[in-house]
């Protein structure tokens, strides 16, 4: 019988610092899944945020760019432009993307930059204690919201992807998520799509997946795939916001 299972030539054989039930890896093994898939190893440039995934450039066997925090769409614009023959895609979170980075994104976006966005949306700012994100859920406790975020105050979470499928130009816009096996075979599916569609000369492509954070959610794994599913998306609606069909 074949060998049915291996690790992607596109994943290096280094151990990741992620915390052990972090959904990282698993958003880290489809972006290597689709791109040997597409054998597009070779000229692949991924561009590393500031946060968690700051050091993803250990585990992949491809060209990597580390930006400073929330430019890396800018970092992406100025690659692509450079050698348009490259596939670049940003790997970001919710605080790299959607605070102090989100001019960058929006003007990306608006401008229809032939790149590909991996969004990963835990509701929480990971890397540096787990403060307050925009995506910090309503009533959601933080180490800067101790009482639960107060919408009163500081408004509702961002959508990014219906703030960014609003725009004109972008062209691919969709949300998926890792929390459960059916779930991981759509978004390993849409992630290829981003890809095609950056290969293809066509549009300005963005994934957002819903993740966890278990560690400053104060949860176990099990226990946070159970709270991103019953309280993020209701809210974090799964699905196509914007096709450039």
């Amino acid at each position: 019988m074949g060998k049915t299972f291996h690790k992607p030539l596109a994943l290096s054989d280094q151990v990741t610092h992620y915390c052990p039930g972090c959904t990282h890896g698993v958003i880290h093994r489809l972006v290597a899944e689709v791109i040997d898939e597409l054998g597009i190893q070779r000229r692949t440039v991924g561009i590393a945020p500031v946060g968690c995934a700051v050091l993803m450039y250990n585990y992949f066997t491809f060209d990597f760019l580390e930006a400073a925090h929330g430019r890396a769409p800018a970092q992406a614009t100025g690659m692509k432009r450079v050698r348009p023959d490259l596939v670049v895609f940003t790997y970001q979170g919710d605080g790299d993307l959607a605070s102090i980075g989100m001019g960058e994104i929006v003007h990306a976006a608006n401008r229809g930059e032939k790149i590909t966005v991996i969004f990963v949306n835990n509701a929480v700012y990971g890397m540096t204690g787990g403060q307050m994100a925009p995506t910090t859920m309503p009533n959601q406790r933080t180490t800067t919201s101790p009482f639960g975020r107060r919408v009163e105050e500081v408004g509702m979470p961002i959508k990014m992807a219906e703030l960014l499928a609003a725009l004109q130009t972008p062209a691919y816009i969709t949300r998926q998520t890792v929390i459960k096996p059916k779930f991981v075979n759509k978004a390993k599916k849409s992630i290829k799509k981003a890809f095609e569609y950056q290969m293809a000369g066509q549009c300005f492509s963005f994934v957002e997946v819903v993740s966890t954070c278990h560690t400053n959610w104060g949860l176990t794994p099990v226990e946070a795939l159970r709270w991103a599913e019953e309280t993020m998306l209701p809210y974090y609606q799964l699905g196509d916001l914007k096709t450039p069909e």
